[in-house]
């Protein structure tokens, strides 16, 4: 099975609110583990000073005792990647000074944070490997059409997902899931599986799921038939030309 690799995270920040937030976020993005969540940062300085390396510390500012910028002189080196999260503004200058690779102004969206994470993080890392199902195989999705029912959904069982307005339908194998969600914040997430792709403006589409093509229309395993668009026809026949078998191909 292929999946993204594991990037291990801790938070850091005084205010439970923006901790709560944070969980569902990473929640979200199959390729974040978090590890640990501090609200008190004098506890994490002492824990973490001699703790092993992390990919990626999520990391307020404005905290008492001591700041995140003060912090982070000590914890910089113990993380791979650090997000500095804030309510503030001016500490732009402070955060470029001791390395931080990303600045999130609160409140931020989930979209904002998944491409935060992207950029970081790049799809490219993925990796084979053959295990069971794993908790980040799946998510959880309110369905609109149920009474907002939290639904759990695995990634393989995505067909497509099509905008509907501010909403999304989710198309999977077996059911259709109504969201309050955009096709950009679905994207940033999907993103992180290399099968997933638009090659329709209002659609994004799981290749796995492709049964047939005539010409310029997609069958999916579901019976949804989508006309791949003329702006992504490129990538698309690039795709059809790496998987198409051809005589005398070797």
């Amino acid at each position: 099975m292929s999946k993204m690799v594991n990037y291990n995270c801790i938070i850091i920040d005084d205010d439970n609110y923006a901790i709560e937030g944070l969980k569902r976020y990473i929640e979200l993005i199959p390729s974040l583990n978090l590890t640990a969540f501090y609200t008190d940062p004098i506890k994490a300085l002492m824990e973490l000073s001699d703790a092993e390396k992390v990919d990626l510390i999520l990391m307020d500012i404005d905290m008492p005792h001591i700041t995140g910028i003060e912090l982070s002189k000590t914890l910089r080196a113990k993380t791979r990647r650090l997000i500095f999260t804030t309510a503030h503004t001016q500490y732009g200058y402070e955060a470029f000074e001791v390395e931080a690779d990303a600045y999130l102004l609160k409140p931020y969206t989930l979209n904002k944070f998944a491409a935060t994470v992207s950029r970081l993080f790049p799809p490219s890392g993925t990796e084979v490997v053959n295990e069971g199902t794993s908790a980040n195989d799946y998510f959880f999705v309110k369905n609109k059409e149920e009474n907002h029912k939290l639904i759990k959904v695995y990634f393989k069982d995505v067909v497509t997902v099509e905008s509907k307005q501010n909403y999304i339908m989710i198309h999977t194998v077996s059911k259709q899931i109504l969201t309050y969600m955009s096709l950009t914040e679905i994207g940033n997430i999907l993103g992180h599986f290399p099968d997933f792709v638009k090659y329709h403006r209002s659609f994004i589409i799981n290749r796995a799921h492709i049964e047939s093509i005539t010409g310029n229309m997609l069958k999916m395993s579901n019976g949804l038939q989508i006309t791949v668009g003329e702006n992504f026809r490129k990538e698309f026949l690039a795709f059809l030309d790496a998987k198409l078998l051809k005589a005398g191909r070797k």
